[in-house]
Formats: structure tokens, sequence, C-alpha cells
């Protein structure tokens, strides 16, 4: 693998948002090693940057599940929010809907507060033209023209790589569009059952200590 694509929440942070040390310390092995780790998430752009910088990564940052990219101090804003914020219009008229904190830092989707479960959310949002997805921390309204997966392959382009080179690591249903395209697919031991079921590994420990076990194990940093 010539680099790793992995999510935040809930894959190398535990259900409270707590960054596991144990992924930490293995993804910067793999930095040290030459292979660059790759941001992949639903948060906004600061939040991502943040964690990048403060983990040591340099392979770029997806945001706001792939709405936004941030390739070579450029950053790239790919999602339609006037999609989600018709969506959230309608949405909100009939149901107490909040958004999450930090919402006016979003640009290319809106994610909710989970007050209002996500199948309620699907069905009152058949006709329009989003995506709704549910991380398990937020709900997301975004533009179904992007994705992780589709966001990736840009950055990873500009990298001079391709999917196949990437060992991509998850834990819900956001990360399916950029996991099933992975050369090498992990879901850690807490991920949703269909992320299980196209992955190549899934891990025995949960959260950021699977990621750092699928790393040391494949990578051997």
């Amino acid at each position: 693998m010539r680099a790793i694509a992995v999510d935040i929440d809930g894959t190398i942070t535990d259900r409270e948002r707590r960054l596991s040390l144990e992924a930490v310390r293995a993804l910067r092995g793999a930095e040290e090693a030459g292979v660059p780790v790759i941001i992949v998430t639903g948060n906004i752009l600061c939040f991502a940057m943040a964690t990048s910088i403060l983990m040591g990564t340099t392979g770029g940052v997806v945001a706001e599940n792939g709405g936004v990219l941030y390739i070579n101090d450029e950053v790239r804003v790919l999602g339609d929010m006037s999609k989600a914020e018709r969506a959230y219009s309608h949405l909100k008229g009939i149901y107490p809907v909040r958004k999450v904190p930090f919402s006016d830092l979003r640009v290319s989707e809106i994610a909710l507060t989970r007050d209002v479960p996500a199948d309620t959310v699907r069905e009152a949002l058949s006709g329009f033209d989003v995506e709704v997805y549910d991380t398990g921390f937020a709900i997301h309204l975004t533009d179904p023209a992007v994705n992780k997966g589709s966001s990736m392959e840009i950055l990873l382009e500009s990298m001079g790589l391709g999917m196949d080179d990437v060992m991509a690591i998850g834990d819900s249903e956001n990360d399916l569009e950029f996991i099933e395209h992975a050369g090498f697919r992990v879901a850690v031991a807490n991920a949703d059952p269909e992320l299980k079921a196209i992955a190549d590994y899934v891990t025995s420990a949960a959260h950021g200590e699977g990621v750092a076990e699928a790393v040391q194990r494949f990578l051997g940093v």
C-alpha cells in the first residue's frame, strides 16, 4: 500500500470522540515509513485540518463527506450546498431538527443532531436531491454528486496514485464509497455490518485500537 485513507469519528476516535493514541502512533509510523495518511471525514475542514496537523499526516484532507477537498494548500468546494439547504428548509417545517454546532462553517452540506431518526429524515426527503448519511454522530444532508470516494480519487490523482494504492479504514455508512473501491479495505470492529461485509479485513479491536492493529499488521510499522 502506498497510502492510507482513514476516517475520524468512530474510527480513530471512540464514541465520545476521544482520539486514540494507539492510532496516532501507528499512523505516524506509517508517515515516517513514507506512506502518507489521508484524512477522510464528514467533519468541517478546519476540524479535519487541525486533526491532520496535530497527528502529523501529509496526504491531504477530504472533508464534509467529499464536499470539500484540501490538496496542495488549495481548498476546493465540490458539493452544492443549495441542495442541502432546500432539503433542510422542508425538513424543519415538519420536524424539530437542529444543526450541529459550528454549522456556519460548513460550505457543502448540512449536518443535523440525531434527535429525529435517520429513516424518518430519509422518508421525509425522498423527493429531494440529497444523500442522507447517519454516521452515528450526526445525520448529514449531502450533495449526491459527491462522496468520500469520488473526492478521494481527485486527491489521489494529484498525488500520482490510484484507489488500488490505498488501504482505506472506516466504521460507518458514509465510509462505504471510499472503502469499497480501495485496494485494501479495512473495517474496525465497531463498524456497521454493511461495511464489514465488503471489508478485506475486520479488526479484532474497535475504534483507534483497530486502526493501529491494521496498520501494524499490514504495513509492519
